[in-house]
């Protein structure tokens, strides 16, 4: 007899989700134990960490990835994680275990009330009304991901998987074709909007196509800025037409666009801000234009033309329809970092940033997760590659370390380093052990300063006392050790070059996680 979940299993073959990052409950017994040969189960020991670990998996193969979590507690526990895959427009099928279909009425221990426990951050959620629809749910749910660039859920009561299931129910089609051109007609008043332009300028987001936008910007010979809070590089960040990250609030915001007439966002939204200031967005005289495939997103933004569409079939058309432009010199500030005190201690985290810039792989697939030191990491690391640069797009923390352990298991070949505050680290620590476990060769580079820094900062904005504390006490060594992971504590300049030196030039070749415990001190000078 072929049950439920033998068909739920061929349809994860047939969507190549054969990997299953889960933490178990006893809701989800009936569907992992005894798990076939070709399915493989890998655990984290936190829920946020197995969306955060399967939000990497999904980037490093640009493909959906595979959790299962457990019932209220296991979907309550990673909400935050499904948030930040949603504002990261990152394709997951979640299947959340339910109680026993037969006496759900009756609300039995460990029955949850789960279809809006994420609230809207799944792009689709379902609780299949019979469980021969299961099979359908799943191959609806990878569609949906894919189409919406989200976390899609389906919530499945634990006797289903051992049900009759003999195919009398539609699926999903095996296949949905999304076509991403638009003709040369749709594109004429964005080709007529650039070609006026004084001096037009680009605004890269997450999703803007790489090379695409490469070619575009080197037609208009214009200055290309990335989005702030991107959860991705947009553009190379090392390129000559690379002029540095917006602003992040509108003042700062209007005097960095203040001198182009048209401003292009290309796969960014328009324009993402964190403070509240009064005042537009860019100045009286500046037209604002947006590439994006996010209908949200283009309904959304205060802009005078949008095109909801593919940004590289966008950019690739628009490079080859535009004149070439004469290239305008433009390049990001590099700061000033103070020299490395006498002795070579304390740290500062630009001094870390420095030296890793100066020995990194330009391969390397880079997660920051530092809030007090994003500027300097953004103006001293450049990203060289389309993963150079990887952030939680939504802001909360606990993405950084879960995501490298997901993107390194993804691509075994490929340099990973994480480097994040130690007060981020807290929140995804638990992925360590699973990147022991399974040997996965990613760099964690803690910058401890043992307080929330940035948090401070803040405070001292307002003019008051913060009232909590630092966490010195917190040994971040000592907690990688304990799950399994190696961890070695730097506390000054010649400690942090010879251990860089020793690691970086193998990374990519890597078999176990290492963690660097590096100590730094408050940047007194941070600017947000």
């Amino acid at each position: 007899m072929t049950t439920v979940r033998d068909a739920t299993f061929d349809v994860l073959r047939r969507h190549g989700l054969t990997t299953i990052f889960g933490n178990p409950g006893s809701t989800e017994v009936s569907l992992l134990t005894g798990l076939p040969d070709d399915l493989r189960f890998v655990l984290a020991l936190h829920e946020g960490s197995v969306i955060g670990m399967a939000t990497g998996w999904a980037i490093g193969n640009e493909a959906p990835a595979l959790a299962v979590l457990h019932t209220t507690a296991g979907l309550g526990n990673a909400v935050g994680a499904i948030a930040t895959a949603r504002a990261n427009r990152v394709p997951l099928v979640v299947l959340v275990g339910q109680q026993d279909r037969r006496h759900l009425a009756l609300e039995p221990f460990l029955a949850g009330r789960l279809g809006g426990l994420a609230g809207d951050y799944p792009v689709w959620t379902d609780q299949p009304v019979r469980a021969q629809d299961v099979p359908g749910a799943v191959a609806r749910a990878c569609h949906e991901a894919t189409t919406f660039r989200g976390p899609a859920l389906v919530i499945v009561p634990m006797d289903d998987w051992d049900a009759p299931f003999s195919g009398e129910t539609a699926a999903a089609p095996a296949r949905v074709v999304r076509p991403a051109d638009v003709s040369d007609e749709e594109l004429a008043p964005l080709v007529e909007l650039l070609s006026a332009a004084r001096l037009p300028a680009i605004v890269a987001g997450a999703r803007a196509g790489w090379e695409s936008l490469v070619a575009l910007a080197e037609r208009l010979g214009c200055p290309v800025f990335q989005e702030s809070f991107g959860g991705r590089a947009g553009f190379p960040q090392d390129h000559p037409r690379y002029a540095g990250v917006l602003p992040a609030d509108r003042g700062r915001l209007r005097e960095a666009l203040a001198e182009y007439d048209v401003v292009l966002a290309v796969g960014a939204p328009v324009f993402r801000q964190y403070p509240y200031a009064p005042g537009p967005l860019v100045e009286p005289g500046t037209s604002v234009a947006v590439v994006t495939d996010d209908p949200a997103e283009a309904h959304r933004s205060p802009a005078a033309l949008a095109y909801l569409a593919s940004p590289s079939a966008v950019c690739a058309r628009l490079a080859a329809l535009l004149p070439a432009r004469t290239a305008v010199a433009r390049r990001p500030d590099v700061p000033d970092i103070p020299p490395v005190p006498p002795g070579g201690r304390p740290l500062r985290a630009a001094h870390v940033l420095r030296e890793l810039a100066a020995r990194l792989p330009a391969d390397t697939v880079l997660v920051e997760e530092t809030p007090s030191s994003r500027p300097d990491l953004h103006r001293l690391v450049p990203a060289r590659t389309p993963l150079g640069f990887l952030s939680a797009a939504m802001g909360g923390l606990g993405f950084a370390v879960p995501a490298a352990v997901g993107l390194r298991m993804a691509l075994p070949g490929r340099p990973v380093l994480a480097v994040v505050g130690d007060g981020s680290a807290l929140y995804g620590v638990h992925a360590l052990w699973s990147a022991a476990h399974y040997r996965v060769g990613a760099l964690f580079v803690v910058l401890a300063n043992g307080r929330y820094a940035i948090m401070d900062h803040l405070a001292d904005q307002r003019g008051g006392k913060a009232p909590w504390p630092p966490f010195t006490e917190v040994d971040m060594g000592a907690l990688a050790r304990s799950l399994g992971c190696p961890a070695r504590r730097v506390d000054a300049y010649d400690e942090l070059t010879a251990a860089l030196d020793e690691v970086l030039p193998s990374l990519a070749a890597r078999e176990e996680p290492l963690l660097l415990d590096v100590s730094v001190t408050v940047d007194p000078d941070f600017q947000p």
